[in-house]
C-alpha cells in the first residue's frame, strides 16, 4: 500500500460496525479515495494479488464475522456531490445517499425521482443492484453513469450499456462506479414536496427504519417461479417470508421484524452468522413449504468466523 494515494488507507477496518446491522467483522485494509484520480492511481499501483472489495454505504451489507480480505474500496464524501444539471437532471456521485438525491430533486422542482428516498444507502449500491422502491427503479430514470475498470481504465455508459432487470445491473467491463446521471421531469416545486413526504410517511409508518436494519431481506419472487409454485403472480417476498412462518421469526439476536417481516434487524446482541442462519432458514422453508426459491436482496461478503 505505500504509494502516493492521497485518501485515507485503515488498517484492521471495523466495517461491521459501520454497517446499518451494526454487526460483523473488520477490513484488513479500506482506501478511501480522495477523487476520482487518487482511485485511478490507487488502482494502477496495488497488489493485484490482493483481492478487491468494493463497499457503499453499507445499507443492505451483512459484514460476515471473519472480516474481509485484501483490499476494501469505499467511495465517501468526496464523491457525494449532488448537483442540479437544468431543468429535468441531476448529477451525483456514487457516494451520495439516495435520500440526497431525491431531495436534491424536489429542491430544483424535479418530479420522477423520489423514489429514491426510499432506498437505503448510496448511489453506487443502488445502481450496481438496480435498485428500487415504491413501482419504480433506477433504470427508469438513469440516463448514464461514470466507472473505473480494476486496473484504472475510465469508461462512460449510457444507460442501455448496463443491461439493467430486476435487482441487477450488467455493466460490460467489471468496474467501480463512481458517478452518474439521472432524468426526471418538470414540476413545481410543492407537488414533488408532497409526493416525497407521502413516501417519507408511508416508510416510516411500515418498515422499521429506526432498528438495525438493511433494507428488504429478499427480492420479490419472479412471476414465473410463483406460477411454478401455484402462487399468484403478485405474491411478494413478505407474502412469502409470512407464510413459512417467518414474521417476528428470531435466531440469536437476529429477528424477521414484526412490522414489516421482509425486513431482518439486529435486536443488539446478533452476530452477522445470526442474520445469515435466519434468512437461508426462510430460504429453505419456502423451498420446502412451497416450492420456491426465495432470493436474497442483501449482499453478504467476506469470510465466516
Amino acid at each position: 500500500m505505500s504509494s502516493p494515494l492521497r485518501g485515507e488507507v485503515i488498517e484492521n477496518a471495523p466495517l461491521g460496525q459501520q454497517s446499518w446491522f451494526r454487526c460483523g467483522g473488520s477490513a484488513d485494509f479500506l482506501f478511501k479515495p480522495a477523487d476520482q484520480d487518487d482511485l485511478i492511481t490507487f488502482l494502477k499501483t496495488r497488489d493485484q494479488t490482493m483481492p478487491l472489495t468494493v463497499i457503499g454505504g453499507l445499507a443492505n451489507t451483512i459484514i460476515r464475522d471473519g472480516g474481509i480480505r485484501g483490499h476494501c474500496v469505499q467511495l465517501g464524501k468526496p464523491f457525494a456531490e449532488v448537483k442540479r444539471l437544468d431543468d429535468l437532471y441531476i448529477e451525483a456521485g456514487c457516494g451520495a445517499l439516495n435520500g440526497n438525491v431525491a431531495a436534491a430533486a424536489v429542491k430544483a422542482g424535479i418530479g420522477g425521482l423520489e423514489f429514491l428516498s426510499g432506498i437505503p444507502g448510496s448511489v453506487g449500491g443502488a445502481l450496481r443492484m438496480n435498485a428500487g422502491a415504491y413501482g419504480s427503479e433506477v433504470k427508469d430514470v438513469l440516463i448514464g453513469a461514470r466507472a473505473v475498470s480494476l486496473i484504472g481504465e475510465e469508461y462512460r455508459f449510457v444507460v442501455d450499456d448496463l443491461k439493467m432487470s430486476y435487482r441487477h445491473t450488467e455493466p460490460p467491463e467489471d468496474v467501480i462506479f463512481t458517478g452518474a446521471i439521472f432524468k426526471g421531469v418538470a414540476e413545481d416545486y410543492e407537488t414533488v414536496k408532497a409526493r416525497i413526504t407521502e413516501i417519507k410517511k408511508k416508510r416510516n409508518d411500515t418498515q422499521p427504519i429506526k432498528e438495525k436494519t438493511g433494507g428488504s431481506t429478499f427480492a420479490n419472487p419472479d412471476p414465473k417461479a410463483l406460477r411454478l409454485a401455484g402462487l399468484p403472480e403478485d405474491t411478494r417476498a413478505w407474502q412469502v417470508v409470512e407464510k413459512v412462518g417467518g414474521r417476528g421469526l428470531r435466531i440469536g439476536g437476529a429477528q424477521m421484524s414484526e412490522k414489516h417481516c421482509n425486513f431482518m434487524v439486529n435486536n443488539g446482541d446478533a452476530t452477522a452468522a445470526d442474520l445469515e442462519m435466519l434468512g437461508d432458514t426462510l430460504i429453505r422453508r419456502a423451498q420446502e413449504d412451497l416450492g420456491l426459491t426465495l432470493h436474497w436482496e442483501i449482499k453478504r461478503i467476506g469470510e465466516k468466523a
